[in-house]
């Protein structure tokens, strides 16, 4: 039996999700960055996440290569950084403030959550790639914040 992929996507929106920003550094030190919500946890002990990079994206030579990435939570409010980021090119970087801890990896501001992480991984997976990486640096806002969710194709909030 033969899968249609927009069947597929449909089914797996049925799941939600939080949506991140994962960033890095191209090759000359500049920022790079997209809008996933195919992040997860991976390991507590060390602490490890993944996310999904489709092969297409503008950026994703940059993600390849790179030695470390953040991973940018959102918080409920941001969808407007959501769909900044989801679009291709530099220019969503313009005018735009960003923190920088030790990797150089924009650090986004107003987030739910950010962590630094150090590539530990990359794995096949279709269409995709599989990057795992090590956490090396963290924090969270307070427990009063709520999170930008994904369902069924649109934003969702928690509900009251």
């Amino acid at each position: 039996m033969s899968i249609d992929p927009r069947e597929f996507r449909d089914t797996v929106g049925c799941f939600a999700t939080g949506i991140t920003i994962i960033t890095t550094i191209d090759g000359d030190g500049g920022p790079v960055g997209l809008t996933a919500n195919s992040f997860t946890s991976l390991s507590l002990d060390p602490p490890m996440v993944l996310f999904c990079l489709d092969r297409k994206v503008a950026s994703f030579d940059a993600f390849q290569t790179g030695a470390h990435f953040a991973v940018n939570i959102l918080a409920d409010g941001q969808t407007d950084t959501s769909n900044r980021f989801a679009k291709s090119g530099p220019e969503k970087w313009t005018g735009f403030e960003f923190d920088c801890w030790d990797t150089d990896c924009p650090i986004l501001r107003g987030c739910l959550a950010n962590m630094e992480c150090s590539v530990a991984s990359i794995h096949e997976g279709g269409d995709h790639v599989i990057v795992i990486g090590e956490v090396t640096r963290m924090t969270h806002a307070d427990g009063e914040t709520n999170p930008l969710l994904y369902y069924r194709g649109r934003y969702a909030n928690l509900a009251p």
